[in-house]
């Protein structure tokens, strides 16, 4: 039986520890935190899921609250003017419903449900040379712990990181209380809120600890007006803020928002990051080699919604490759053949996220306004949340925007 290590419990190291024990690896997980500091700390992100990564969970019998939590039908943007008017507004028809559940309760529950089916769980924040130690007795090692010391073994990959410092500076609160969308009281929708020059707003239903709720995260171009949640400790303090710029920027969000509260004390988090691609392969100072995996070699900006999506689509991609490997060594070519087959899933996601973080070109404008008269544009685009490769057909190329559109407005 080959053993396996796997260093970090978020959704790609859960998720393929979880799958590899259901193969038969003997897997050795190791998590800085227990399942109940995990359930009774911070929130750690927004993770709405799209229909891809969702069957990823289903594939392996881990879809544990998909019957809690709300499904979400629907994508829409709405584009605000100057004067705080939304010019632009329409929502997108999702093929298969999305879901968002409060990491805190997936992997919580994830550690509990792999330590009762007979994994090792090593409760330790491991340091390189914990790896080091570690490497000699396991026939693979894998990092997919996207902070801390770790990750300075997987060095920058500048032809694939266009940007070396953080785009935005992001704000999150879970909230109970906030009212429906007037325009579409019947059914769930992630809320894409476009602040031209200044930032976004994402609103989207999900199931944290105490049930249903609703999630507000601000992205703010650094040094604009809506980076001003550095320092901020209190959560009061953080809702206040979020509100009050929702009140001046996002006025028909803010008009559902006026009686929410905070879910817990645990339920904000702001911070920064800059997108970065990272070579997949670490060295340790004795020679061992070990595999990112996840952010830790593809973390892009949260702006598309895609870090959880493409966490588990990672994690279904190694899953693969080291099944299909057999016996045979996990050595380096091994390694970077492995992230090479997830990259070309990776890499449609880093073209459009950082697409999506720059100004937007005219012809992009002209297709999001497009898809407040044309409803199959819109569900095209909100489609391609799940699968960004469709971009490629019709958003990243003038003339392809044009084609399409004319295509779309003769149908």
């Amino acid at each position: 039986m080959r053993k396996i290590l796997i260093v970090g419990a978020g959704q790609s190291g859960l998720q393929l520890a979880l799958g590899l024990q259901s193969r038969g690896y003997e897997v050795t997980l190791m998590s800085n935190r227990t399942a109940d500091e995990i359930r009774s700390g911070r929130i750690m992100s927004t993770q709405v899921m799209f229909a891809t990564a969702l069957q990823h969970e289903r594939d392996l019998q881990l879809n544990f609250w998909e019957s809690h939590a709300p499904r979400i039908e629907g994508l829409g943007v709405s584009v605000a003017a100057p004067d705080a008017s939304r010019p632009i507004d329409w929502v997108g028809t999702l093929d298969g419903y999305a879901q968002s559940v409060d990491q805190r309760v997936k992997m919580a529950g994830w550690l509990d449900t792999f330590a009762q089916r007979g994994g090792q769980l090593v409760i330790h924040g491991a340091a390189v040379s914990d790896l080091d130690y570690f490497s000699r007795t396991y026939d693979l090692v894998l990092v997919s712990a996207g902070k801390g010391e770790l990750v300075s073994m997987f060095g920058r990959d500048a032809a694939r990181s266009p940007h070396d410092t953080p785009q935005r500076a992001l704000a999150v609160s879970y909230v109970h209380g906030l009212g429906p969308r007037p325009e579409h009281p019947e059914f769930d929708a992630v809320r894409c809120n476009l602040v031209p020059g200044v930032g976004e707003l994402f609103v989207m239903p999900t199931l944290t600890t105490s049930g249903r709720a609703d999630i507000l995260f601000w992205e703010g171009i650094p040094g604009g007006p809506l980076d001003v949640f550095r320092g901020v400790k209190d959560p009061a303090e953080h809702l206040s803020l979020t509100l009050e710029l929702m009140e001046r920027h996002i006025p028909w969000e803010y008009a559902r928002a006026t009686k929410v509260e905070l879910t817990d004390a645990g339920g904000t988090l702001a911070g920064r990051y800059a997108p970065t691609v990272r070579n997949p392969v670490g060295r340790l100072p004795s020679g061992g080699l070990v595999l990112g995996v996840g952010d830790v070699v593809v973390a892009n900006d949260p702006i598309t919604g895609q870090g959880s999506n493409a966490a588990a689509k990672c994690a279904a991609s190694y899953l693969d490759s080291i099944v299909e490997h057999g016996d045979r060594p996990f050595d380096e070519a091994w390694m970077r053949t492995a992230f090479d087959r997830y990259w070309e899933v990776a890499r449609h996601v880093t073209k459009w996220t950082n697409a999506m973080l720059g100004e937007p070109p005219e012809h992009v404008l002209g297709l999001i306004g497009a898809a407040g008269q044309l409803q199959p544009v819109a569900d095209r685009f909100a489609n391609g949340f799940d699968d960004p490769s469709d971009f490629e057909n019709y958003f990243y190329e003038p003339e392809k925007t044009a084609a399409y559109l004319a295509e779309a407005g003769a149908a």
